[in-house]
């Protein structure tokens, strides 16, 4: 029987999929090839930002020591740096978006909030 945290990141990695669907459904009533792109590229690059800090983080905490924390700040800067350069190429060489790249970015915040208040109540 798996415990309530590992449930928890199961449930937020579930349903980040779903969410990002539904925006991309939702960004179908622009009729825009660019919207829908970017949407759908932000939301991707959240998830993949996301899955790579909860490996990290799993790796850090397996083995608790002072190389893998090391190991972790360098994963955390690679990360920021991938992330930057897709960023950038999105925006600067495949022209999507600005607006859509930041809802399909905001994926795992519209999770996060969704959980927040469903324990609230």
């Amino acid at each position: 029987m798996k415990d309530k945290d590992e449930q928890l990141l199961e449930e937020l990695s579930r349903r980040n999929w779903i969410i990002l669907a539904l925006l991309v459904l939702l960004s179908l009533l622009w009729r825009s090839v660019d919207v829908t792109l970017g949407v759908l590229s932000g939301g991707l690059l959240a998830i993949i930002g996301y899955l790579w800090l909860h490996r990290s983080l799993q790796l850090t905490l397996s083995e608790a020591s002072q190389y893998t924390a090391r190991g972790f700040k360098f994963s955390y800067l690679v990360r920021l740096g991938a992330l930057t350069a897709a960023l950038f190429l999105l925006i600067a060489l495949a022209k999507v978006h600005p607006i859509a790249l930041s809802a399909g970015l905001s994926v795992v915040v519209i999770n996060i909030l969704w959980i927040t208040l469903k324990r609230s109540f």
